[in-house]
């Protein structure tokens, strides 16, 4: 009864999920009157519990209650409705006044919920507000607890840039708050344009479209390419993210799923189908779950081969990779790229033929766009419902992302710093056995192979060291292969990396979480425990000491960074082949 009661409770309360496990339990040893009592002095909990002892279905209603609006960020933490608003008390009235033999829809979305708790894919969003001019510093629901984020997608900290929030307030004190519309009703604003221009010319592409997320570019941009090719089929990865599956879903056409970044495989499906078939190949650069980088050269020489095209999503690398922040597509020729503006020939921009990427991770702010031929991107600004029916992006989040994307072309400072953080955490934890699925970009993911586990880890973080970490788990990541997602970011100092080294050693001992050798005995998972001679960055050490010459300002712990480099000196030799995963 207690166990029954505890994982209704955890469940039902959206803060008691946050509550360590030992105290947990050490309430629940008291008997069902421990947790009763509790719940019957929380605003929230105190309905369930009073509505649990009048009806045999209270199981499978909630009593979670959203948060009051207010203007005050310092309000949110207690500001909760009244009584009389409470959902449970509404739910059972519409379900009196219902029909007895009317379908019991509330039923329905508890059981599709009780699924998600049952194989621990249940989702939990913590509450964590980060603070302009103090990140990775932010703060929980309570503005006096703060936590450093060590997950975020603001990978080089552009959202707090002084040049961005500069040229957004500007913007917003003259233009306003929003966009006024489509631009199909308000018209195009001069910030939108100048911004495509700016991303066309990053890709080295004669046009580029804008769109209100990447996942909306990718829908958009498959769905509609795929639905005017005639008999098309879509040759997507395995690990391809959702927003690719979901337009390749929408566009009706034929797919095929190719292994990850396996070559051979790839190239057998496109072998059975005729020469003159439409084929469009969809990958991505940086795979965001498991750090690994596609075979761009490869893959596009097996789908001109073939007669198909590419479309390359470099959500998690723009910003992040190449001499101007273009992506791994550019740092595969980095030093040609870094010479000119120009499309180089024979190189990766070149061979690639439709670019999508968002300004919501490494530029910091929000949006998404595609770049590529003129007719490909007029034919979607005249097609693609995705573009033609949402609201732009208001003037003043163009301003910033374009404020962003061209301090980020001429800047190297904060990818110097970012790659050199992510190359220590990497090491330092190899060094503690701590395990790290390997991978060659920046994305640092550590293996738990558990959900509950997890969970637990990142619970722990927070709650006892104050370190926000997210957990990842199925279905974005293979069952047994959960994970917590680690991305540094030049923000990060040494204290904090010191910090969360500790803890996370911390936390496997508390929780006996494997090591390296653990996943070794059982012939190892997602790379981890597995031989191999080494994974090459896609930063080489001379690229990373090029940048390091040329950031404004002596890099920070230049000494630790120059011992890091020479660590990763017996590595640099593999750099000349292009990149495997």
């Amino acid at each position: 009864m207690d166990q029954a009661l505890l994982r209704h409770a955890t469940r039902v309360c959206p803060f008691l999920h946050r509550t360590p496990i030992g105290a947990l339990r050490q309430i629940t040893g008291t008997g069902t009157s421990g947790l009763l009592a509790k719940a019957r002095q929380c605003p929230v909990m105190r309905d369930a519990v009073v509505a649990r002892s009048t009806t045999k279905r209270t199981l499978h209603t909630t009593s979670r209650r959203p948060l009051a609006t207010t203007t005050d960020p310092q309000d949110i933490a207690g500001s909760l409705p009244s009584k009389a608003s409470s959902p449970s008390s509404s739910a059972t009235a519409a379900a009196a006044a219902a029909p007895s033999d009317s379908f019991d829809y509330e039923q329905l979305y508890q059981q599709e919920l009780d699924k998600k708790h049952q194989d621990k894919s249940y989702r939990y969003f913590n509450n964590i507000n980060r603070l302009a001019h103090r990140f990775p510093k932010a703060h929980t629901a309570n503005a006096s607890d703060e936590v450093t984020v060590w997950c975020s997608n603001d990978y080089l900290g552009m959202g707090r840039h002084p040049e961005v929030i500069e040229t957004m307030k500007q913007t917003l004190d003259r233009y306003g708050a929003g966009a006024g519309g489509t631009r199909n009703i308000a018209g195009n604003g001069a910030l939108h344009l100048a911004l495509e221009q700016e991303l066309a010319h990053l890709h080295r592409k004669p046009a580029a479209l804008l769109f209100s997320s990447c996942y909306v570019a990718n829908d958009a941009t498959l769905s509609t390419l795929a639905s005017k090719l005639p008999g098309c089929i879509i040759y997507s990865d395995e690990l391809n993210h959702a927003s690719m599956i979901q337009g390749i879903r929408h566009s009706g056409a034929q797919k095929r799923i190719f292994r990850h970044n396996d070559l051979a495989h790839l190239e057998s499906l496109l072998a059975e189908a005729p020469a003159n078939t439409p084929k469009i190949v969809a990958f991505e650069s940086v795979y965001s779950m498991s750090g690994s980088v596609s075979p761009i050269h490869e893959i596009c020489k097996l789908a001109k081969k073939y007669g198909a095209i590419t479309f390359l999503d470099e959500v998690h690398a723009v910003g992040m990779y190449g001499p101007r922040g273009a992506g791994v597509a550019e740092h595969l020729e980095f030093e040609a790229n870094a010479a000119t503006d120009l499309p180089v020939a024979k190189s990766a921009v070149a061979e690639v033929d439709i670019v999508t990427a968002t300004l919501g991770k490494a530029y910091g702010v929000v949006g998404g766009y595609v770049a590529g031929s003129a007719a490909l991107v007029d034919m979607l600004r005249s097609y693609a419902p995705g573009f033609i029916f949402t609201t732009s992006l208001p003037p003043v989040v163009a301003a910033g992302a374009l404020a962003s994307v061209r301090y980020l072309r001429a800047s190297q400072q904060e990818r110097y710093g970012q790659q050199m953080n992510t190359r220590q955490l990497k090491q330092r934890l190899a060094d503690l056995g701590i395990p790290v699925v390997p991978n060659p970009s920046h994305i640092v993911p550590v293996l738990v192979g558990d959900a509950a586990l997890s969970k637990a880890a990142s619970d722990l973080l927070l709650t006892q060291h104050k370190i926000y970490v997210q957990s990842i788990n199925h279905p974005t990541v293979p069952r047994g292969e959960e994970r917590l997602r680690i991305t540094p970011t030049p923000g990060h100092t040494g204290a904090m990396m010191d910090h969360l080294v500790d803890a996370l050693e911390s936390v496997w001992r508390e929780l006996k979480l494997m090591r390296v050798s653990d996943w070794a005995k059982m012939g190892g998972r997602a790379g981890v425990g597995v031989e191999h001679n080494g994974v090459a960055p896609v930063w080489t050490d001379a690229q990373l000491k090029a940048a390091a010459m040329t950031t404004a300002g002596k890099p920070r712990d230049a000494m630790l960074n120059e011992a890091i480099l020479n660590h990763n000196g017996a590595i640099e030799a593999r750099n000349a082949v292009p990149i495997r995963v």
